[in-house]
């Protein structure tokens, strides 16, 4: 099982999560790449930190969306979009050589990653602009999504995910954040939740139902309240029951 954490969201004087901290926790950091948060000296400073402790590095793309943290909806042309997916990876992969390590995947952040689960002509933008930089990367998604398979049939290999801090839907889609319980913060709970979801391959929804859930990493948001003490309680419960933890993506040589 691999568990992993979206990093590299400060920008400038302004810090967002423990990035350090973090990545001495998870197995791979999906590390921003400007449009949602981010700045190159910090990006630099995580990518540096996750080679040194032998983490695997993902670009996580966005919608250009400072203000919104890129979690509002946007509409892009195909053209827009392809472009703007490629700018972000390529803009990592020239720090991630520089800091001695490489980007071995590729996870879409906040509306575009919602977005992309339902949206067809999005997710297919996305998948484009993956192949035409790299096809030897691989696409990270919601689990049960339709993403997934659309991405297989085009060539991808990807890898489905399931959140250990966000509800679900009975359907076994993510609920909204402007819902209230939408967001996890009891740590201990997570991970009894997460322990008792990797060995029964079920998760409990919102609404007390049980939705089988198929995926092959676990993500704790680096900025929410508490994310490291959660990422800990995950990673100890896992842990103490014997569940493997290491990189999806394999070593994460440069």
């Amino acid at each position: 099982m691999d568990l992993n954490s979206d990093l590299g969201e400060g920008f400038g004087p302004w810090r967002m999560g423990d990035d350090a901290s973090m990545l001495d926790i998870v197995t791979s950091a999906n590390v921003a790449c400007g449009f949602h948060a981010g700045d190159p000296a910090g990006i630099l400073d995580t990518l540096r930190a996750a080679a040194a402790r032998g983490v695997a590095v993902g670009a996580h793309v966005g919608y250009p969306d400072r203000v919104g943290f890129g979690r509002r909806a946007m509409d892009p042309s195909s053209r827009e979009l392809v472009g703007d997916v490629i700018y972000q990876i390529g803009a990592l992969q020239g720090l991630a050589a520089a800091a001695g390590t490489r980007v071995r995947y590729v996870k879409p952040h906040g509306a575009l990653y919602n977005t992309i689960a339902h949206d067809a002509r999005q997710a297919d933008d996305v998948i484009s602009a993956m192949l035409a930089l790299d096809p030897g990367l691989i696409l990270m998604g919601l689990a049960g999504s339709g993403l997934l398979e659309q991405a297989r049939r085009r060539g991808l290999r990807v890898v489905a995910e399931a959140f250990a801090d966000r509800a679900y839907t009975p359907q076994g889609v993510l609920v909204s954040r402007r819902e209230a319980g939408a967001v996890l913060t009891d740590p201990d709970a997570v991970a009894a939740r997460m322990l008792d979801w990797v060995r029964t391959g079920e998760i409990t929804a919102i609404d007390g139902s049980r939705v089988r859930l198929q995926a092959d990493s676990i993500c704790v948001h680096g900025d929410s309240p508490g994310a490291v003490t959660m990422a800990r309680a995950v990673r100890a419960r896992l842990d103490e029951a014997g569940v493997a933890l290491r990189p999806f993506a394999g070593a994460p040589d440069a």
